[in-house]
């Protein structure tokens, strides 16, 4: 966007006036920056998002298949977990992520939807042994619904050693600002399942309602921490306008239903850091969001302040979009200014996870394939 006015000869100038400039091209990355589309291709590959460490990847399938993929992209053979789910829109396996201590304890987590008792998402523990997890401890049932949308599926540790849950509103918008049930907030749980005391919404103990963090949410697919800060990112789901990525802060509200996006946000709500919209802006480029337009925020990570990336690309936060994909950053060093770095292409193929991985390459999840982006 170039804002530009006219002179002459003898220094009259013309009023200021705003043009968009468009450069096309081919590159497929920043100069420094190599993106491999077929890193690591399988038709076995699950379409959620993956959790990594000691430097293998556990890739969630929403039909209750737990994949492991090692860092040179080896698929290994069958799946380590395989729990019975009901798989169908937004439900099923719907995230897993190890424990900090995971190379003694070997404790993974999965985040579910299961019919037992009524559809509902379920948070349970296994144990791995070798390449096989087992020994189900079932840590919280959450409320029995009867949509199959905004099941959520976000689940991470924090740098406090608690567990965090992303729960969607079950496509009842009324569920996000209700305090008396889990459904559309962000949940914060012991490592053995147990709430802590030190949550600022409980009331009754032993009541679910005690593991809630934050609130207002619709959909939160995904989240990331940042490590070393222990600061964490939420991607909701936006409805019919905006997407947008939130900082979790205990006892927030995020407004959803009443504020999405910009749009709403009064005070008591706490506003996202970045949100773009649904449609191209007037003029293009204006407003929140600038020239990013998407429809479903599906993933994000953060990327060390050092590793192979060029030095720009370094210290933010790398987001992407299902169907528009893109892939964004939030320059966090940079008053959260927010560049474009590149595209994952293929149709009907969209992003549906992302994860800088512990060589600081960044990997972005299709539903078949794996697609690298890294630098020399």
């Amino acid at each position: 966007m170039l804002r530009v006015r006219a002179a002459d000869s003898a220094g009259n100038q013309s009023d200021w006036s705003s043009v968009l400039v468009r450069f096309g091209g081919t590159r497929e990355a920043p100069a420094g920056i190599t993106r491999t589309l077929n890193w690591a291709p399988d038709s076995r590959l699950p379409p959620r998002s993956p959790n990594c460490l000691t430097g293998a990847c556990w890739w969630p399938k929403q039909s209750g298949a737990v994949r492991v993929v090692q860092s040179d992209g080896t698929l290994l053979g069958p799946p380590m977990l395989s729990v019975p789910v009901e798989s169908f829109s937004d439900l099923g396996l719907l995230g897993v992520v190890a424990h900090p201590q995971f190379a003694s304890n070997g404790f993974l987590y999965a985040y579910y939807t299961t019919s037992q008792g009524g559809r509902h998402n379920r948070l349970s523990r296994f144990t791995v042994s070798g390449n096989a997890a087992g020994g189900e401890v079932v840590l919280a049932d959450l409320p029995v619904v009867s949509s199959s949308d905004h099941g959520g599926g976000a689940l991470r540790f924090g740098s406090d050693g608690k567990l965090y849950v992303g729960v969607g509103d079950a496509a009842v918008p009324s569920n996000a600002p209700n305090l008396s049930t889990p459904l559309g907030k962000l949940l914060r749980f012991n490592d053995d399942g147990s709430i802590p005391s030190d949550n600022p919404f409980c009331t009754t103990q032993g009541d679910l309602a005690c593991a809630v963090s934050a609130y207002g949410l619709r959909n939160p697919f995904t989240m990331a921490v940042q490590p070393g800060t222990g600061r964490i990112h939420i991607n909701d789901v936006g409805s019919d306008t905006w997407e947008e990525i939130d900082v979790a802060v205990r006892g927030a509200n995020y407004g959803w239903p009443a504020s999405e996006g910009p749009s709403g946000v009064t005070g008591g709500i706490t506003g996202p850091l970045f949100t773009y919209k649904h449609t191209v802006a007037a003029p293009p480029g204006s407003g929140p969001g600038g020239f990013f337009v998407g429809s479903s925020v599906i993933g994000g990570d953060f990327h060390p302040d050092s590793g192979r990336f060029p030095a720009p690309w370094r210290g933010g936060y790398f987001f992407t979009d299902l169907t528009a994909k893109f892939i964004g950053f939030v320059d966090l060093k940079n008053d959260n200014a927010v560049y474009s770095l590149g595209t994952v292409p293929g149709v009907p193929e969209g992003p549906v996870g992302m994860l800088v991985a512990r060589d600081g390459a960044l990997v972005v999840l299709q539903r078949h394939n794996i697609v690298r982006f890294t630098a020399p």
